[in-house]
């Protein structure tokens, strides 16, 4: 009787075993990484969710993405992130839709345990593990810099701005204007809010193209909105009266360096999407290693004279 009990544990550790070694093999992840993106509509983001899951594959072993769309809509992202809090997720990633309303539900999940690799655009809290982006003032400065020297000191320009409120049109816009108020001739004629959308962008151009019968540059926050302004000048028969620049600088044949290279755009200025990084560093941070506090990204002017070492006609992000 004893030999039969003996008999059975080692048949059930067994097969236990064999359950345990069957469930490794299918590749089943070790982490659940939430990966909370404020807005999918916006070419760029669909770009970094892109790289983020092509990264991801190198490591599909050890990591599982579970992405959600914010849709631009603070309210949803909070819960998005509540969402990921229940579920005790390995490590959160989050570009968030704007900074204030973020920081609470960010802090929330760092303070529960759970490590968070923040994107883009940055919060107002220190209650991150990392921060990876690249520097939106600095972008915004050069910007200021290339127009300035474009126009020889002298034009009026039409800034179309990202989403209010968010991090990166703050610094975009704050960037560019301190370079282009010590050039007392170019003056910013007309200021419109586009959210980074290029249908918005659109509607919100042709007004302007009807208030101004002299536009000599549009500078947006970027390149979707660039672009639109530029097919708005195009319906109107004027887009060869002004220079239009962008920022992004994405290589697909949808993309800002393709526009660049056709003509729409005359510049446009590189911003990294951030998502093979974060997958870098997640899997630093979960193999217990430690990280910076925070991982500034190269950018780069792209005319026409570069545009061809940054074009890739076979990428397709969306």
């Amino acid at each position: 009787m004893k030999t039969l009990r003996y008999l059975f544990l080692f048949l059930f550790i067994f097969s236990i075993t064999i359950s345990c070694s069957k469930k490794s093999k299918t590749g089943e992840a070790k982490y659940l990484v939430g990966f909370s993106q404020c807005n999918n509509a916006e070419p760029w983001r669909q770009a970094m969710n892109s790289n983020a899951k092509k990264e991801a594959e190198k490591y599909k072993d050890l990591i599982k993405l579970e992405f959600t769309d914010a849709q631009q809509d603070n309210s949803k992202q909070i819960a998005d992130v509540e969402n990921f809090i229940r579920k005790k997720v390995d490590l959160l990633i989050i570009s968030p839709n704007e900074a204030k309303p973020l920081s609470g539900v960010v802090s929330k999940a760092y303070r529960s345990g759970i490590p968070v690799i923040v994107l883009d655009r940055g919060l107002e809290t220190d209650d991150y593990t990392c921060f990876i982006g690249a520097d939106n003032r600095l972008i915004g400065e050069e910007a200021g810099k290339y127009i300035a020297k474009l126009l020889k000191g002298k034009g009026k320009i039409v800034e179309i701005q990202g989403l209010p409120g968010s991090p990166p049109a703050i610094d975009r816009s704050e960037g560019f204007r301190s370079i282009i108020k010590n050039y007392p001739d170019i003056k910013i004629i007309h200021t419109i809010v586009a959210d980074w959308l290029r249908p918005l962008a659109i509607t919100q151009m042709e007004i302007v193209l009807r208030a101004h019968d002299k536009i000599d540059l549009v500078y947006a926050h970027n390149d979707p909105m660039a672009i639109g302004a530029y097919l708005a000048a195009k319906n109107a028969g004027r887009e060869k009266e002004m220079f239009f620049i962008g920022i992004d600088g994405l290589p697909d044949p949808s993309g800002g360096v393709k526009a660049v290279i056709d003509g729409k755009l005359e510049a446009t200025f590189l911003y990294p999407t951030c998502g093979k990084e974060a997958i870098q560093y997640a899997i630093k941070i979960l193999k217990g290693e430690k990280v910076p506090k925070k991982i500034t990204l190269k950018t780069a002017l792209i005319t026409k004279e570069n545009a061809e070492k940054y074009y890739d006609p076979d990428v397709k992000f969306y």
